[in-house]
């Protein structure tokens, strides 16, 4: 028997300003034939997000060659064609919307040689041309560890380099698709923080899965030892009867203690909350405001008279 809902999930679509860019952006993304993962994964958050000014963009088109058993994403072992137009179109999207932070996703595009590392480049390289000011975060998958894919993505200077770890290690074999591992997420995290020491990183934990409170510790301090400065760690939502049921619906309150745990870990912001996702309110957040605040400290001073 499915658990029910508790009111703490429950959200609300916004109103005024907030509802007129909401909509602005769902109708530009069409108009561009743009994929978003605040739609095809069906976020809670949708709205609030949109209407706030971010945004995240999933490239690369709506198929997934990985099946992980959480995930509302299409799978096929072969996914569509690359758009070469894509990387254009989102770049244009984003400034005409004038967005303050993004996020680039995408499915997993194993068929392809590069495994789509490129057209993150691309992607990037766009974004930065037509937004300079707009703050470029991507959420990629682990290119099956190959570290100079990762590279090719890093060298286009996101701000914020994403790859989520999921859920704890036990339970990895069970959610996520046999080609990840809780291992080789790791290694990516390790790759990104040893090669490229000035570039942020971020990743995500799913709760709800059966893990021990425990158990979520553990992963949390396996982020942090490889480096990671950024965690979001939100609760599953079961996203149809052919996905994972939903083990716990787990309490405010353990989502304020995982927090708190995390940021006596070390690490710089953790967005811990029923609702969060690996994106949530992207620019809104201490995200942004952090890396301002350094670039600020950062900035040359002139020599006084």
């Amino acid at each position: 028997m499915a658990l029910r809902k508790p009111p703490w999930l429950k959200v609300k679509l916004p109103t005024g300003a907030r509802m007129e860019r909401y909509q602005r952006l769902k109708k530009r993304a069409r108009d561009l034939n743009l994929h978003t993962v605040c739609e095809e994964a069906r976020c809670p958050n949708i709205g609030e997000c949109w209407g706030g000014g971010t945004a995240t963009f999933m490239v690369m088109g709506d198929v997934c060659t990985r099946g992980c058993r959480f995930c509302a994403v299409n799978t096929r072992r072969v996914g569509p064609a690359l758009d070469v137009e894509e990387p254009l179109s989102v770049a244009t999207a984003i400034a005409e919307l004038d967005l303050d932070y993004v996020v680039i996703t995408s499915v997993n595009r194993d068929d392809l040689d590069d495994q789509g590392a490129g057209h993150f480049a691309e992607v990037i390289d766009r974004t930065h041309q037509l937004s300079p000011r707009t703050m470029v975060e991507v959420l990629t998958p682990d290119f099956r560890g190959r570290e100079d894919l990762i590279d090719l993505v890093a060298r286009a200077t996101p701000t914020v380099f994403a790859h989520n770890i999921e859920c704890v290690a036990r339970l990895t074999p069970i959610v996520r698709d046999p080609r990840a591992s809780y291992a080789q997420s790791l290694d990516v995290l390790r790759h990104l923080n040893t090669a490229w020491p000035g570039l942020y990183t971020k990743s995500s934990i799913q709760v709800g899965h059966g893990e021990r409170p425990a158990e979520v510790l553990e992963c949390m301090q396996d982020l942090r030892e490889v480096g990671v400065d950024f965690l979001t760690v939100g609760q599953y939502l079961r996203p149809s009867d052919k996905h994972l049921k939903v083990e716990e619906f787990v309490t405010p309150e353990t989502f304020a203690w995982y927090e708190q745990r995390g940021l006596e870990m070390g690490f710089h912001y953790v967005a811990s909350g029923p609702l969060v996702r690996s994106s949530y309110k992207a620019g809104e957040f201490f995200i942004r405001d952090f890396i301002q605040k350094r670039d600020a400290r950062q900035e040359p001073q002139c020599p006084s008279a």
